[in-house]
């Protein structure tokens, strides 16, 4: 009896630490899930509370490349908010199978708008979810705070075309006279949600698929996004995206590129990237092999996925208690760099 009583405790206890080991550490946790080339960035917050920014695609294997990360390695039991960044499948289409696997709490997307191009179907809308919820340019996500920790925020920059407007104090960006437009892009991509997460002195920038042109409109004549030190590279480095008027006005320190196999990775994108002189290291879900022979890869030590036989891995990023550091890591692989966080 008592040795069966023992085992149940030590269960118990075992998956009370599981599940909250973000709120143990103080730490906020990052990780990038493969969805090979779609999108599924997921947040675990010092209080240990979750967001997932896109659910990748159709089927089962990503939605369960989601649960893999969310319960194996950060300890979840459930998804607090999901973030639907725009109407793509790449982006929206595991929702449904996911919300059959782990429970969802709040869904914040665009809902229905006049002029959409896209629906995302039945499915999508009618998935279980505890509530649901139109996100506006200017929303902050109600987040639970840790006593002993800085402020966690997740802010609503922009969403079907719009953006926060800039306080009066806020300085024209000086890259703006470098823009270069290109045609219009009428799909749902330019209807994006934009999102900055801040945790004391640290900031995450993700535009899902935002379009060049509006990448300009965020930041010009006034950048209200400021200087960030992590930037997930737009629409998975495409170049209808990721215009280099937004790269320099974001300043980061370390981009991170939710590519597939095949699709991302464009050479103008690469060489945005490698142009603007505040980043320091550029990490890919996958090694790119384009069948157009157009192959922009890093160094196999920033790489998480080497070769079309090998998927699965994710990337993970760790933010110190005080928000002052942050360490990448690919866990597949044993690596991991440790960056400061900059001056803003």
């Amino acid at each position: 009896m008592f040795k069966g009583l023992a085992i149940w405790l030590a269960t118990v206890l075992g998956l009370a630490s599981f599940g909250w080991t973000g709120e143990k550490d103080g730490r906020l946790d990052i990780y990038w899930v493969d969805v090979e080339g779609g999108a599924a960035t997921l947040i675990v917050t010092p209080a240990g509370e979750s967001v997932l920014i896109d659910a990748g695609n159709p089927g089962y294997r990503d939605p369960n490349r989601i649960v893999q990360v969310a319960t194996k390695e950060a300890g979840l039991r459930r998804i607090d908010h999901l973030i639907t960044t725009h109407y793509h499948r790449d982006h929206f289409g595991g929702a449904a199978t996911l919300a059959t696997l782990i429970p969802i709490g709040t869904v914040h997307d665009n809902g229905v708008f006049d002029g959409m191009p896209d629906d995302p179907g039945k499915s999508y809308w009618e998935f279980a979810a505890q509530a649901r919820r139109v996100i506006h340019a200017g929303d902050k996500l109600s987040l639970r705070q840790r006593v002993e920790s800085p402020p966690v925020s997740i802010h609503c920059l922009g969403t079907r075309k719009q953006f926060i407007k800039a306080s009066p104090d806020t300085a024209n960006c000086e890259a703006c006279a470098a823009h270069r437009p290109k045609d219009r892009d009428g799909s749902d991509n330019a209807n994006s949600v934009v999102t900055l997460l801040e945790f004391g002195p640290f900031r995450f920038y993700d535009g899902g698929d935002l379009t060049w042109n509006q990448e300009f409109r965020l930041v010009c004549p006034k950048n209200v996004v400021g200087r960030v030190d992590v930037y997930q590279v737009t629409h998975h480095g495409l170049d209808s995206s990721n215009n280099p008027v937004l790269l320099n006005a974001l300043q980061p320190q370390v981009a991170i590129m939710n590519n597939g196999k095949t699709k991302g990775c464009m050479p103008g994108v690469f060489a945005n990237l490698k142009a603007t002189s505040s980043i320091q290291a550029i990490y890919q879900l996958h090694r790119n092999e384009r069948p157009d022979g157009q192959m922009n890869n890093v160094d196999f030590p920033f790489i998480a996925n080497r070769s079309k036989e090998v998927s699965g891995n994710h990337i993970h990023l760790s933010v110190a208690a005080d928000g002052k550091s942050y360490t990448v890591s690919i866990p597949a692989h044993d690596q991991s760099r440790t960056y400061q966080t900059v001056d803003k």
